[in-house]
Formats: structure tokens, sequence, C-alpha cells
């Protein structure tokens, strides 16, 4: 499969080769490649997590030089991959931990901290973790010198290759630590395990890449372990649907990566179990844990901005961190590949649109640590995690726009561009012409290399009330949330007509806190004692925001008196998406654009999308008696 964005996703795609994936890394001496060297690696008693980078580079370099066929890139790819081979010790070890500090040691009990942190900080299993995700995917390039664009598609990792067997070498060590070692891999990682059990994950990889049993064992074993941990209880809890912040900590990346590797084992064993827990605590997150952006939050009066609040919680000034937008749509992207369902597509495309293109900055390079619903745009420094896991979401779009089973293609993302795509019956090339997302038309041009007898589904999305289909003029139906089948033999110049109307939508929240309790005669009582509430704007898959009120003001209590006007206008000078001009009445209008651009895509930057709305529609004071002031 060859898919081919353009529009806004498509120059995010380029910007992010441009301006990360070419200067983040291009050799050994690249710093978050030098930490890797043998001789810094044998006096680092450091805790911390910074080797994640050598992976996440690969992996997000590998599948962008495989996709834009970039010889540059594909050099640096294989040039740090083959550093990182060189540098592998005989055990197999590959990370930054100097050897008394390695995951393969016995390390001093867990503390009694609220994250059930080891005693001594470690985020080795961590490391290894990216750095076996980002060897299979450079495999996935070959090992060749030479290798052209036309022939470095699709390929799969070979039993021959050297990243692979580097990558294997990482799983073998990780078996025999945490079985001949006797070591507990809940022991090894924050947040009662969390950070250490994502090893699930790259496991089921190896399993998937070898069909080594032994890799599968490893992942069963990690599970076991996880849910066995009295703080934890990964599988259990979520099967029970236990809400997702109490699980573990509730910290959303660290738990959302431990979702998808629970839904890759299920792909590898077909245990129901696992599929239920991933899905059952995907159903909490969606309920009560993401944005309007579709970014997974929490931050608010807790003890770390990265950890789900508790269900009932809602602020405009909570934290979405842009790791966690990553896990999550990669999350989204294995559930969908299991079940098929829309609602997986449209959460990928929601968190794609808003929170993700809401955390980049044009150049590619900049990215934002945390973003809020209202904020201050921060772009991070040099060293943080999210930059990598910004770049990583990004490129896993291509794959997921378009899926093929057998005969069945399925249109999950929407937006200009094209892909090449082989099935069961033939090759066929789907091309999009639409402004999506700022526009609802859609055509989608289909050109088989011959008659091609498929299903084509073209997902709707669940706001596009009043959706309509059409094939070469005849209309389909069309049920918002699903998709529709259209099933017949396709001829070259064929054309599916979308048109999804893309109305204002007004959304309101509340921020409650309420006070329960036993009367003395036993009765319940239950007072609400602070209230607060905001209303805010989506158009089609966009969440739209503003700038500071008035040039200056981060907030403002609105009066609405019932729906206020929203009125779609022209992009404002210097941005590209629709506005949305709210009027009412008793002020200036306000203006709105899409979350992604509010306020300028500049550092400093600021964007509010909530906006706080009076608790009750104001009456005017009564006429003083006559005869007084």
């Amino acid at each position: 499969m060859s898919a081919k964005l353009e529009g806004l996703l498509g120059r995010a795609l380029a910007a992010n080769v441009e301006g990360r994936l070419k200067h983040f890394v291009t050799d050994e001496s690249s710093p978050a490649i030098a930490l890797f060297d043998p001789a810094r690696v044998a006096k680092n008693q450091e805790g911390d997590w910074y080797g994640e980078h050598a992976g996440k580079w690969l992996y997000a370099a590998a599948k962008a030089a495989r996709r834009t066929g970039d010889a540059d890139l594909l050099a640096s790819v294989r040039r740090v991959a083959d550093y990182l081979v060189s540098v592998q010790a005989a055990d197999g070890y590959l990370g930054t931990y100097a050897p008394d500090r390695r995951f393969t040691q016995p390390q001093p009990a867990p503390q009694k901290t609220w994250d059930g942190a080891p005693s001594r900080r470690t985020w080795d299993i961590w490391t290894h973790s990216y750095v076996i995700l980002g060897l299979l995917e450079a495999a996935k390039t070959g090992d060749r010198p030479q290798l052209s664009h036309s022939d470095n598609r699709g390929l799969s990792p070979v039993m021959g290759s050297k990243y692979l067997m580097a990558a294997r070498k990482i799983g073998d060590l990780a078996w025999k630590t945490l079985t001949d070692g006797g070591i507990d891999i809940t022991h090894l990682g924050n947040h009662h395990g969390m950070s250490a059990t994502v090893m699930i994950d790259p496991a089921v990889e190896l399993y998937f890449a070898t069909g080594d049993a032994k890799y599968l064992d490893l992942a069963k074993l990690i599970v076991s372990e996880a849910d066995a941990r009295a703080d934890l209880q990964l599988v259990s809890r979520a099967r029970a649907r236990v809400d997702a912040a109490e699980i573990g900590t509730g910290k959303a990346y660290q738990l959302i990566w431990n979702l998808v590797g629970l839904a890759k084992l299920h792909r590898a064993t077909h245990d129901a179990r696992y599929l239920e827990a991933a899905t059952r605590a995907w159903e909490s997150i969606r309920a009560n844990h993401l944005t309007l952006g579709g970014g997974p939050w929490g931050g608010v009066a807790h003890r770390s901005r990265e950890v789900f609040n508790a269900a009932c919680v809602f602020s405009p000034y909570g934290f979405v961190e842009t790791c966690s937008t990553f896990s999550w749509i990669q999350l989204n992207r294995e559930l969908l590949a299991i079940t098929a369902d829309a609602k997986y597509a449209e959460e990928i495309e929601r968190a794609a649109y808003n929170d993700l293109l809401g955390a980049q900055a044009p150049n590619g390079e900049d990215w934002c640590y945390y973003s809020y619903p209202n904020g201050k745009r921060v772009h991070t420094t040099y060293w943080r995690c999210c930059k990598s896991s910004g770049t990583m979401a990004l490129e896993e779009l291509p794959d997921v726009a378009y899926c093929v089973d057998a005969d069945r293609v399925s249109v999950n993302l929407y937006g200009p561009g094209e892909a090449r795509l082989a099935t069961a019956h033939g090759q066929v090339t789907l091309m999009q012409e639409t402004r999506y997302p700022f526009d609802g038309a859609i055509r989608i041009r289909v050109a088989p290399e011959a008659q091609w007898q498929a299903t084509i589904r073209v997902r709707i999305p669940a706001w596009a009330t009043h959706a309509t289909v059409a094939v070469n003029g005849v209309k389909e139906s069309a049920i918002p949330g699903t998709y529709t089948d259209l099933h017949r033999q396709w001829q070259p110049g064929d054309e599916i007509a979308l048109d999804f109307p893309m109305a204002p939508v007004l959304h309101e929240r509340s921020s409650r806190n309420v006070q329960e309790s036993i009367a003395p005669d036993g009765a319940p009582v239950a007072q609400e004692v602070l209230r607060y509430d905001y209303a805010a704007i989506t158009r089609g898959p966009l969440v739209y925001a503003t700038g500071l009120i008035d040039g200056f003001k981060v907030e403002e209590t609105l009066r609405l008196a019932g729906n206020p006007a929203l009125e779609v206008s022209e992009s404002p000078q210097g941005f590209e998406g629709p506005a949305i001009r709210m009027t009412l009445g008793y002020r200036e209008p306000i203006t709105f654009v899409p979350y992604y651009e509010a306020g300028g895509r500049a550092d400093g930057a600021w964007r509010l999308t909530w906006m706080q709305r009076s608790p009750r529609d104001p009456t005017p004071p009564p006429e003083p008696p006559r005869g007084t002031k």
C-alpha cells in the first residue's frame, strides 16, 4: 500500500521530515545517538529516559524514508542503525546505563511513593522497548547499501537482517532476565511498573517479525506480572470497567501504551481477555478523559500533569501531553485493525487534526510538550520526549488513512491525496479531491488497473448528520458513525461523491463540585458548592478557538441567550481555515479559527477554546421608584 497525503496533513508530514527527521539525528555523532557510546555508557549512573529518542527517531525516520524514497534520510537510518548494532553488548544489552544500573541487575526494592517508583530511578526497559521498535522498522528498509524507492515499499523484516537480529538479542536478554534472573518487571519502572510493562508491545512485534513463540511467551509473562501487582492489576481492572484514572497511577501515556500492547497480543493469540481489557479502557478514556480536540488530558489538582483526572473533573486549563496523543492514535490504530469499527478511525482523525497538529509548529521541528484547550502555546526544549512522539504520531497517519482486507478497501481519513492499493482482485488507485477538513465536499476518483470487483467502504463521521453518498450520481445510504459499503464492479472513471454538511456546533460543559454526606436522620445530602459553565465550538472534524479576547483578555464570561448566531466566514489574513463569527448582540462579535492555528502558531501564542458562560440569562435591574436617583 502506498498513500500520499496532501493538504493539511501532507504539509505537516513534509515539515516533519524536513524540520525534525533530517536534523535531529543524522549519524552517530548526533547527541541522541552519542548517548550510546560505550565509553559514555560505562560511566552513566543517571536514571533518565533520554535514550528513547534513538528508537523513536529510527521508527519515524524509517517509515518516512520508505514513504518518500528520500535517499539521504534512508542513508541516515542505515548509518544510525549500523552504529547501534556495532555497540550492542555481547549479551544483547543496547541501552545507556552503566553495568550496575542495568535492568539485568537486581535493584533496591521499589519506594513507597504514590507512583511506585523504584528506589533507584530507571528507564532502561523503556529505552530498550523503543530501540526494539526502531530496529524492527529499520529492518524493513533492508540491509543492502542500495535500494530503490520502487523496491523498498512493503518490505518485511527478513530473518537475516542484522537489525532484526539486534532486536532479537534485546528480546532474548529480557526473557533471560525475567525468567532465569527472577526479576519482576514491575520493579523496573515507575507508575507501579507501567513504564516497564510497555515492553508488551515490542515483544509482540518481535513475534510478528520472527514467528518465534518465545517472544509471545515474553509478552504473556509481562502481562501476568502486570496483573499480579496489587497496585496495577492491568488486565483485571480494565476488564472490570474500572475508570482509566484508577488503573495504576492513571498515567496516560504509559497506560495507553500498555493497552496498545494488549491489543497486539490479542491479534497474536486471539485471546478475548486482552481485547476486552483494551476496549473497555478505551471506552473509559473516550467518555471521561479526552479534550474536545481528541487528546488525553489530565493535570488538574493532581500530583502529575500527565495523569488522568477523576472521571468527574473538567477544566479548560487541563494538560494534553503530546506523547499521550501519540499513544492514543496508536491504540485506535490497533483497535481499528482488529474491529474495523468506524469510531476508532474517527478518534484518529479528531486527534490528528486538532491536538496533534495543534502541538506542531509549521517548521516541523518545534513542538509543544503540553497543549491546553485554554492556554499559551509553549514550544519545548531539545531533549523533551514529546518532540519525538509527535514525529512518530504523524508518520502513523499515512498507514491508517486506508485499510485493505482481501477485496475490501476502507477509507478511514479524509483529505486531499491519493493511494495505490493492492487487493485480492488487483490494484486500484483512489484519488481524493477535497478541501477537507475545511469543507465537507469530497470526490474520490476510482482508477483500477482493470475491471475490479470489490467493496469500497467510506466512513461517515458521527458529526455528519444529513450526509450524502453517491456513486456516479446514484445515491447510497449514509448513517453517521458507520461505514457505507459500496460493492460493485468498479471501472476507471468511477467517482464517489461525499457531502458532509459542516454547520458550526455549540458544545457545553460544566465544572462542578458537589459535596455529599449523610444527615443525622440518615437522609442523603448533596449540595452543589461550585459550578462554572463553558461553551465551545466545533465545525466538522475541527475544534475552533480564538486568541486573546479583545487582544488582551485570557477569559471572558459570555451572556448567551439561547444559541448565539454562529456564522462561517472567510479566513482572516494569515490563517487558512474558515473562521466562525459568534454574534452576541451586546458586544462586538468574537472570531474563532481552527484550534491548531488559533492565536498564530508561534511560541507564546494564546488560544481559548472554552468560553465561560453566564450561569443564567441575566435580567436587567428593576427600575427605581419615581422621584429617586
